[in-house]
Parts: C-alpha cells; structure tokens; sequence
C-alpha cells in the first residue's frame, strides 16, 4: 500500500479514530480542527474520548505520523485525500445542518493545489455528494473526486471495527 497524506477534519469521535487508524495502515495524518484548545489538548496527548486502544495509537503516532492543526487550507495542500468528519446537528425541521461539511468542501476547493479526493466521513443524508462537489468546485483549479464513506462504527470496539471491517 502507497503512504499516502490524509487530513481528518474534525476532532471528535469519528476524526480521532480515523485519524489514528490511517497512521496504523501506515499513511500520514493530519487532524484539523478549529477549536484551538481541542487541539492543543490532542497535541498533549489527550484523546479527550474513551475509546479501547486509542490512547496507545495516538501515543505512538502523535508527532510522527498524526499531527494536529487548526489551519484547513494547509493541511489540504499537503494532502492527497480529506475526510470530512465534521458535526451535522439537526436542524430545527429535524433534517442535518450541512453547513459545517459544506464550508470545509468550500475552503478545500479555495486550497487545494493538486488533485484531491474529498470524503464526507459525517452522517450525511443522501444527496449530499452534489452538495459537496459544488462547492469543492466553486473554487478548484485542480480536478477532484467527491465520495462517501459512511460510518459504521460502535462505540468501545471503533478502532477494531475500523482496521478489521
């Protein structure tokens, strides 16, 4: 398998266990997240979630093969793939709020600077591909591919369901 520079956006359940599991496959992570204190707390080493083996992972990865940042436009110009992994809260009808999914696809189109391929790793409802691919596409210069990887993991088993599906 080719090591490949991936950006987890996100920093909650489903980022953190991505990101550390893609380090255990052997490629580079980078895990974005805007809040600087969550950030700074992954730096430290906190996993800030309970999660069997995800503590050890990150231990043994951090500073080498998974860094954190806030900034999204660097890291999706040092990557060959982006998962979105970011909250979709309900909104007041009950249906997902987008917006946070469709500003990281907006800020990956304004950033990237080589061929990428974008993933909503978020719980998303159907349809939300086109969404992504328009905004990715408002701002690319570089060709790009827009699928989905929907999520399937429990809780206390993630890191095992994520490496042995």
């Amino acid at each position: 398998m080719t090591n490949r520079t991936i950006a987890v956006v996100g920093s909650g359940y489903v980022c953190l266990v991505a990101a550390v599991c893609f380090a255990e496959l052997g490629h580079t992570v980078i895990c974005v997240d805007n809040g600087d204190r969550k950030v700074a707390a992954l730096q430290g080493g906190d996993t800030l979630i309970h999660e069997n083996h995800l503590p050890e992972l990150l231990e043994r990865y951090r500073n080498t093969k998974i860094r954190f940042m806030t900034d999204l436009a660097e890291a999706t110009r040092e990557c060959d793939a982006i998962f979105i992994a970011v909250g979709t809260p309900p909104d007041e009808d009950g249906s997902a709020d987008l917006s946070h999914v469709l500003a990281v696809a907006d800020t990956v189109g304004r950033s990237m600077t080589r061929e990428t391929v974008v993933v909503t790793k978020s719980t998303v409802p159907v349809g939300t591909a086109p969404l992504v691919k328009k905004a990715v596409a408002r701002h690319a210069r570089f060709p790009f591919h827009v699928v989905s990887n929907p999520e399937f993991l429990k809780e206390g088993a993630a890191v095992e369901d994520f490496l042995k599906p």
